[in-house]
């Protein structure tokens, strides 16, 4: 198969799975562009999920007049404008009327700001975190990359909540157990890098049960995290050198630039999804692609239905 004909198959099995769940009911925040009400509706028509349409109902239905897209049927709850929508769209997951929040139009900020309030928000004893789910020409694998869109600097207890967002998404999804490469720029630890310090520290604490469902090395550089070969010729032994699947970058900086290139040098398409709150978020972005939006949503769709089957076994 050729690079170009690669290039979203993994992204069409993780959507093709998804479409054998229940569509989960999602609260769509301030959809009041084509894209972003395009993408839920297309998710919708697709059978991932059930989108709740939250903002100004009039300005919702003249984007979708003036793009062709078709709402019939579809729910919409009034909101004045996005503050109002995103403030809507939380208190409706508090009350247990969605599985999934959803990013329109809206800036990430003002959606995050109202997720994160201590009073009114959807915080959990996790922290918060993102997950980019990249699917790159010519790579065998799913590549999960963490966190490059929330947590700035994220200290030692953070970036274990930050992996086990990161674990339990990967395997509610049903990849498996996961192999977790705590990146930093040389394999060695090191005080003069602290963050093989801090890579060093999350491999004892797996050990010791702290973080759980996944094989977890590091400190690594990129090309020995997921290059064979590479951990090879440095002699690092394990199942998880050169076999990377969830890269952990030490701070945001470093993930998004590790992201950004991948996406516009190794044309990888990168969904995205928030973790560590009370449901999962789908943060998509105007640059998205249909596929791109419809894996965020299949991911999403996927852990929530493992969310859901959880929760009937233990009640």
């Amino acid at each position: 198969m050729s690079q170009a004909s690669q290039r979203g198959q993994k992204y069409e099995n993780l959507i093709a799975a998804a479409r054998d769940g229940t569509p989960a009911v999602t609260i769509v925040a301030h959809p009041c562009d084509d894209s972003s009400l395009r993408g839920a509706i297309a998710a919708a028509d697709e059978g991932l999920i059930e989108p709740v349409l939250v903002g100004p109902e009039a300005k919702i239905r003249g984007v979708a007049d003036e793009h062709g897209i078709d709402i019939t049927g579809r729910r919409i709850i009034d909101a004045p404008h996005s503050h109002a929508a995103a403030a809507s769209a939380v208190t409706l997951i508090r009350e247990g009327k969605g599985e999934l929040l959803m990013k329109g139009s809206l800036h990430t900020d003002e959606l995050m700001q109202e997720v994160a309030s201590a009073a009114t928000g959807l915080r959990t004893e996790r922290r918060i975190s993102h997950v980019f789910v990249m699917d790159v020409p010519g790579h065998p694998e799913t590549l999960f990359i963490t966190d490059a869109a929330v947590n700035i600097f994220p200290d030692l207890d953070d970036k274990r909540d930050i992996i086990q967002n990161a674990i339990d998404l990967w395997t509610g999804i049903g990849m498996g157990t996961p192999h977790v490469a705590i990146l930093s720029a040389v394999e060695t630890v090191t005080k003069k890098i602290p963050s093989t310090i801090d890579a060093a520290a999350l491999c004892k604490m797996a050990e010791r049960g702290q973080i759980t469902g996944g094989l977890l090395e590091g400190p690594l550089a990129f090309d020995n995290a997921i290059d064979p070969e590479a951990a090879r010729i440095k002699g690092i032994p394990g199942p998880v050198a050169g076999h990377g699947q969830i890269l952990v970058v030490p701070d945001l900086e470093a993930g998004n630039m590790l992201a950004k290139n991948l996406i516009f040098l190794s044309h990888a398409d990168a969904a995205g999804i928030v973790l560590g709150a009370r449901v999962p978020i789908i943060l998509t972005s105007r640059a998205d692609t249909v596929r791109t939006r419809l894996a965020s949503c299949a991911v999403a769709a996927l852990y929530a239905n493992a969310r859901r089957q959880s929760a009937a076994v233990t009640a």
